[in-house]
């Protein structure tokens, strides 16, 4: 069940741009796409004016599995998430997933970096770690808390604070069968695109919209 934050006074976060960082506390809609209709994936409104804030396509439309590319309302790319690969990633414990952004010549940059448990039966009880380009002494600047293919969830920054809060609506939750449409409400001042960005990372991980 979603739950509201308190909307105290907040310094930005910006991790992909400041334009993306909301002076208040907002509410982002998430429809997962059929893969049977246009290949997956999902699209992002604004819950105060219904527009289409961003939308995310994964290997169903890219054709690569792995990789993800997260856009805005307009859809231009902002994002792309990719799975890291090769024999150090067969042998590790964790796997990593690198999200990077684009400049105007088209070179990326990368901006946050997230691992999960490899066997998917630990991922339930392991946190799932997310580092940023800004990390300073830790080694990871946010986590998720609770189950993801629940809907119930959060995104938790290294001091302990919700920054986004996962859930669905009771209204709604009695009126369906699945969970293709669910809210995310994201605390005044955190970057909304990166919020998408991990969003997207968390759908791949559990084999739901984005993955082939």
């Amino acid at each position: 069940m979603m739950m509201m934050m308190s909307s105290g006074k907040t310094n930005n976060v910006a991790i992909i741009s400041k334009m993306y960082c909301s002076a208040s506390q907002v509410v982002l809609v998430v429809r997962r796409r059929p893969h049977v209709i246009n290949g997956g994936g999902f699209v992002v409104t604004d819950w105060s004016n219904q527009r289409v804030v961003f939308s995310v396509d994964g290997c169903g439309v890219l054709g690569v599995k792995g990789e993800l590319i997260v856009k805005d309302g307009n859809g231009d790319a902002l994002i792309l998430i990719r799975r890291k690969g090769g024999v150090v990633e067969a042998l590790s414990i964790n796997r990593k997933w690198k999200g990077y952004t684009f400049d105007y010549e088209g070179s990326r940059k990368l901006v946050f970096s997230l691992k999960e448990p490899k066997d998917s039966c630990l991922v339930r009880k392991n946190a799932i770690r997310i580092s940023t380009a800004e990390t300073g002494c830790k080694d990871w600047d946010f986590e998720i808390k609770g189950y993801f293919p629940d809907r119930d969830c959060s995104i938790v920054d290294s001091n302990g604070n919700i920054v986004v809060q996962i859930g669905v609506k009771k209204e709604i939750e009695e009126l369906m069968t699945s969970k293709d449409l669910y809210h995310m409400v994201v605390k005044a001042g955190i970057d909304q695109a990166f919020v998408v960005g991990v969003i997207a990372n968390l759908d791949y991980i559990y084999g739901e919209s984005t993955r082939c």
